[in-house]
């Protein structure tokens, strides 16, 4: 380069291409797992280790006991039985609450005078406890698979219902009108202005109700059933077993890590149109 040459200039950033390598891309979520897996081995050795000196097995149960109990149960088929039972419980339940809900919520918390009129009779019911109703639901529906799976459902349903809501009462008025303004009809305001913005009050929805999706579940064959984990929960505790007990709530509790996941999966998909850093 001559002195009479300009100095070359880069106008903006400059971008330079950054490889990574499979550790530093997921070196975070390794980590993570890892200390997950840490935490529960503390915390099954620390049981183990009190389990007998300090606890008493009959009452407070132990790790080999509810390893003993589910490798029994899985031999003979009763655990199979019982957890398929529930899964679809839990599922239906889980499926048919959040749909009435989220579609109950947007159509009705969009339109304030008939939010005004409902909200009251919404809350009483949602603050009425599930357990409450199971009798009525027995009487209605019977003690078949449908009187469970409709308990898991209104237990789900109100939590969708008052999350979603929220979500759609909090969207920027700003971005409606911006979408009127530029010729949108009412279905553009509500597919590419509310739906979009009120999504995270839904995933925080179902988030919040698988528990009570499982709660429902369990309630309805704790109250009257001869078949699911809630009965397999009954009954080992009739017979005093409580490592039973523990081992039908530690498949209840994977039943709940697997919705999260698909929960997760579908928070994925739904928010794909946002920069990738804040979906991670």
């Amino acid at each position: 380069m001559t002195p009479s040459e300009p100095t070359p200039t880069h106008h903006g950033p400059l971008l330079i291409p950054l490889e990574r390598t499979w550790w530093q891309r997921n070196r975070h979520t390794v980590w993570i797992y890892v200390a997950r897996i840490a935490t529960l081995i503390v915390i099954l050795g620390v049981w183990a280790a009190l389990s007998g000196p300090v606890l008493d097995p009959q009452f407070f149960g132990s790790p080999e006991g509810v390893a003993q109990s589910l490798i029994q149960w899985s031999l003979d088929g009763t655990l199979w039985r019982n957890a398929w039972i529930t899964i679809q419980e839990v599922v239906l339940g889980f499926a048919l609450g959040a749909l009435a809900g989220a579609i109950f919520a947007y159509l009705i918390a969009a339109v304030r005078p008939l939010w005004d009129v409902l909200i009251p009779y919404m809350l009483a019911l949602y603050s009425v406890p599930k357990v409450a109703v199971a009798p009525l639901f027995i009487i209605w529906f019977g003690i078949g698979l449908s009187m469970k799976v409709l308990l898991a459902a209104i237990s789900v349903f109100f939590l969708v219902f008052l999350s979603t809501a929220a979500g759609v009462q909090n969207v920027d008025e700003g971005l409606k009108n911006a979408v009127r303004m530029m010729g949108g009809t009412r279905r553009d305001v509500a597919f590419k202005v509310t739906l979009p913005a009120s999504m995270a009050g839904l995933l925080t929805g179902l988030r919040m109700s698988i528990p009570y999706a499982l709660i429902g579940a369990v309630i309805g064959e704790l109250v009257a059933s001869n078949r699911g984990l809630g009965f397999l929960i009954s009954d080992s505790s009739a017979q005093f077993n409580t490592s039973g007990v523990f081992a039908a709530l530690v498949v209840l509790a994977l039943i709940a890590g697997l919705l999260n996941m698909l929960v997760n999966v579908f928070d994925k998909w739904a928010n794909r149109w946002k920069p990738l850093d804040a979906n991670e």
